[in-house]
């Protein structure tokens, strides 16, 4: 959160013109960058506003939580009012959507999306949006998760009239949502008075504030569940845009044998394997056709292992990007391609038969194989030569076939504890943003640690096991990997540093000793003990990530410096260009660094390179590890 106070206060700091500056000194430090003048500027438009109409229900007492940060995500709710309930005399909140539209129409038939004349593309509508942000609350807020009956949300467009945005009240409401226009204040301050009662609301905020924060639910855990009732996943913003935008698109291809393209990017952790599995349960119920497909054997296989232990059936709807070479044309309504980064050029390979030799280009038979094709990617992921999952090619395969591409941005993150500021740090880091390396400015979201050893590192995240976090190791492709193990021998300790010593995650689809097969090492917990690489790790999160940074990225002097001769990853050949290697080992670490949830432990074989994360990191963070 950026500022809390009672209502009173916050009227008074309002009239003095210092909350304001409070809450940009506060973003700043927070986020590690100052909000855009549009953000500040609705500060100073909405909050008095809001403000003024608790004072004049008589509400002044009632505690004002501002731009409260939703847990383990980096979006933020306006508000949210704490207080006591007339009635119950329990604990009451009321999250509050605050908006300066004057006028909005919903899109269509489609009244959970509405168009504003100042923006490009369609948005959530304020009650779909504020309803989100509940559910997610009472889902992941301690406080909540037994009296759901306490928290109500209200999405207030406070210069609107009811000729500029009656449309907008076609969208459901019930408790969780509700619309309000500034033409109709009495009938805010009513519904404030219904939920809050004149009584301090200190108590409430503390209760709210203090409470234990639960961890992200895990995406292979729910799966199954998932595909049957999509309840299990609450859906925000631009994750509500994505999931609808896809839906309508199916309404008007199923209307007017219509195709188009839909295009879902987002950094990692940003939820779009969650829209995937959304979006699968729902078309389902709907009696849509619809599949999944990735590039990732490991995250096929575990979708396949979860979503179908109780009905093996289940299994067959998530297939690989190369299973659509012969399939019918437009045979699908729907195929959700999770992973797009992961694209090869062509789906064909040594063993492919003759006759299944089309030529085509992979991304043109996924294109084809349905109605609409929905790719979820980010470009930042590509990790080996010949992945080209990008939106620029997408967008010139859906032109050369005269079809629509409609391209959907995702920003809130919800991996690495929902801090931005860290993802922020790492691309800075690893120098796949412009602007230099910053030093990491401490968080209550996430945790980052160096390590003088890889047993110092190891210690650590078995101490956080025990503690019953989840945890993994994972390194860079810079030891040799023995794939074939004869039976009945442990796996080789092929990464080794001094006299620390480790096994590679599994290779193939069988676990040996103990250890599982290579595309459950990130779910299963007997996969901590080997070290995992990208290609295991890519696509799943896990509580605590200890990340060993090897000799093929390494700092010198005042930046970074990639030694292609260090890596032993086989996908590099002699002919793959040195800008193309130096390119994909730092997507490749910036994967293994934003697998963490709660908190990462990086350490570092070269001696300068651990220097130069020290002074970054800070000394606090840094002794920290040994605890």
């Amino acid at each position: 959160m950026l500022f809390r106070a009672s209502a009173a206060a916050v009227a008074a700091e309002c009239l003095s013109g210092s909350l304001f500056l409070r809450m940009t000194e506060q973003f700043a430090y927070l986020h590690g960058y100052r909000p855009s003048v549009a953000e500040a500027q609705s500060w100073e438009r909405s909050i008095p506003v809001l403000a003024g109409a608790l004072n004049d229900a008589g509400l002044g007492q009632v505690e004002m939580i501002l731009e409260y940060g939703l847990p383990l995500t980096s979006k933020r709710a306006d508000a949210v009012l704490a207080g006591v309930h007339p009635a119950t005399g329990q604990p009451s909140y009321v999250v509050v959507e605050l908006k300066q539209w004057s006028n909005a129409a919903p899109v269509d038939d489609a009244p959970s999306l509405c168009q504003i004349e100042a923006y490009g593309r369609p948005v959530l509508n304020p009650v779909d949006q504020v309803r989100g942000y509940v559910k997610y609350l009472t889902s992941f807020n301690a406080s909540l998760a037994d009296h759901p009956n306490r928290i109500c949300g209200a999405a207030f467009l406070h210069n609107a009239s009811q000729f500029g945005v009656g449309g907008l009240f076609e969208a459901d409401q019930n408790e969780a949502g509700q619309l309000f226009i500034g033409e109709r204040r009495g009938e805010f301050m009513e519904f404030l008075r219904s939920k809050l009662s004149p009584a301090s609301g200190a108590q409430a905020a503390d209760e709210l504030l203090n409470a234990k924060v639960g961890p992200s639910k895990q995406l292979m855990a729910v799966a199954a569940q998932e595909v049957r009732d999509r309840e299990q996943f609450t859906l925000l913003d631009e994750q509500q845009i994505a999931y609808r935008t896809v839906l309508e698109a199916v309404r008007r291809a199923k209307g007017s044998d219509h195709k188009e393209v839909v295009v879902v990017t987002g950094g990692p952790g940003t939820g779009k394997s969650v829209i995937a599995l959304s979006l699968l349960g729902e078309l389902y119920r709907r009696g849509t056709t619809a599949l999944h497909a990735t590039g990732s054997s490991s995250f096929t296989t575990t979708m396949r292992k979860v979503a179908g232990a109780r009905k093996p059936q289940v299994r067959d709807l998530f297939k690989y990007f190369n299973s659509f070479m012969t399939a019918e044309r437009n045979g699908l309504d729907v195929l959700i391609c999770d992973e797009a980064h992961r694209m090869r050029e062509t789906s064909a390979n040594r063993y492919t038969r003759a006759a299944h030799r089309t030529g085509k280009a992979q991304i043109e038979e996924l294109i084809d194989a349905a109605r609409v094709p929905v790719f979820l990617l980010d470009e930042h992921q590509v990790v080996r030569p010949g992945e080209m999952g990008t939106v620029a090619e997408i967008r010139a395969a859906a032109s050369a076939k005269n079809l629509s591409c409609q391209v959907v941005p995702l920003d809130t993150q919800f991996r690495c504890g929902g801090s931005d500021s860290y993802l922020r740090w790492v691309v800075r880091l690893l120098g796949l943003e412009e602007g230099g390396v910053l030093p990491w400015e401490p968080d209550d979201r996430m945790q980052l640690l160096i390590a003088d050893t890889p047993s110092e590192m190891e210690q650590f995240l078995d101490d956080r096991r025990g503690l019953g976090y989840s945890a993994r190791m994972s390194a860079g492709y810079c030891w040799k990997w023995t794939k074939k193990v004869p039976p009945g021998q442990a796996l080789p300790t092929d990464v080794i540093v001094g006299g620390w010593q480790r096994p590679w995650n599994v290779a193939g689809d069988r676990g040996i000793a103990g250890a599982p097969p290579a595309a459950l090492w990130a779910t299963d917990p007997a996969g901590f003990g080997q070290v995992g690489c990208v290609y295991t790790a890519q696509g799943f999160e896990y509580d605590w990530s200890g990340v060993i940074i090897g000799p093929d990225l390494v700092w010198r002097g005042d930046h970074w410096v990639t030694d292609r001769t260090a890596s032993k990853d086989p996908a590099f050949k002699r002919s793959t260009p040195d800008t193309d290697v130096d390119r994909l080992i730092r997507n490749t670490y910036k994967v293994l660094l934003t697998r963490g949830m709660v908190g990462t432990v990086i350490y570092s074989t070269d001696a300068e390179t651990r220097a130069k994360l020290r002074e970054l990191v800070g000394a606090v963070e840094r002794a920290s590890v040994t605890r």
